[in-house]
């Protein structure tokens, strides 16, 4: 009987022992390999990536398209997303310029096509194109300029993302399209950013055929602001971003608002909108101060504030 006890609690005590050692090797392999391991060996499922990945230094903000596995498609999720980084502390004076860019060979192929059956319904379908319409709008009303920076593909709303950015710089293998009309979805929408950056007859032909047009061709229509070798592409985007990081936000947001608007104006009515808005940048106190540093020769020292001196 002693002897019986005697095995149960050695056997016991072997199975604590075996635990213990099983542990500790355990916890030696998450040690030598870094991965996070459950108690019976096996690794968690990972965190899915990010759609988008937002972070900023010296007044210069990057979005990155985070989905190269699924061409960086304009999801619903991703418009989301997206719209948020745009949106995150934007009335900060911290805040002067946003670079948006993408991961991948292709900046993005436009609208998740799995999001747009029949079986999604058009109340669904609604919300897409409304969200999409709301972050391209916004992009145009924000009070800081709005840099593309595009290394690959861009088509059907990934190219509308590119024509409604303020500036947009490309590398010289990165091509353009609005290919809808090929799966039997004309790209209407895209069409409204496209078709106010380059010339009716150049955009009615993308959006009739789906041909895609070049870097140079884009820049020669006015797609592009510039096109430059791929291995020149990060430097050359955030030189014109730092140039805009010199100017005073308050006057960069006025003159940005100032040309979208009179854009869509008749000339004798874009002058008079114009014209208000240089009386109202002169009543800036950064606009006050430019013209005193230039008078007295010396760097002005921007407030970043949108003060008026007859406050």
């Amino acid at each position: 009987m002693f002897a019986l006890k005697g095995s149960k609690m050695a056997a016991a005590v072997c199975r604590s022992l075996c635990s213990m050692r099983s542990a500790h090797l355990l916890n030696r392999s998450q040690l030598l390999t870094g991965r996070r391991l459950y108690s019976d060996g096996t690794e968690p499922e990972p965190e899915p990536e990010p759609l988008t990945v937002r972070r900023q230094d010296n007044g210069i903000r990057r979005i990155i398209l985070n989905n190269p596995r699924k061409r960086n498609a304009l999801s619903l999720s991703m418009l989301e997303s997206l719209r948020g980084d745009i949106l995150a502390d934007v009335d900060s004076p911290d805040l002067r310029v946003i670079i948006i860019s993408a991961e991948g060979p292709v900046f993005s192929s436009g609208h998740d096509l799995r999001e747009l059956t029949s079986a999604r319904g058009p109340e669904y379908h609604r919300r897409v194109f409304r969200t999409c319409t709301q972050v391209m709008t916004l992009i145009q009303d924000l009070p800081v300029p709005v840099i593309a920076m595009v290394n690959g593909v861009a088509t059907a709303a990934g190219c509308q993302l590119v024509a409604s950015c303020d500036v947009a710089v490309a590398s010289d293998k990165s091509t353009f399209a609005t290919p809808g009309v090929n799966v039997g979805l004309f790209c209407s929408t895209p069409a409204v950013a496209v078709g106010r950056a380059v010339p009716s007859k150049v955009a009615m032909e993308m959006l009739f055929t789906g041909t895609p047009i070049s870097a140079r061709d884009a820049l020669r229509h006015g797609l592009l602001s510039k096109v430059v070798p791929e291995e020149r592409l990060e430097a050359e985007t955030l030189a014109v971003a730092r140039r805009v990081c010199g100017a005073s936000r308050p006057v960069v947001a006025l003159g940005k608002a100032a040309f979208h608007r009179q854009m869509s104006q008749s000339r004798d009515a874009a002058y008079a909108a114009a014209s208000e808005a240089m009386v109202d940048n002169l009543a800036l106190r950064d606009g006050q101060e430019g013209i005193r540093a230039f008078v007295e020769k010396r760097e002005p020292v921007w407030s970043h504030r949108a003060e008026s001196v007859h406050d």
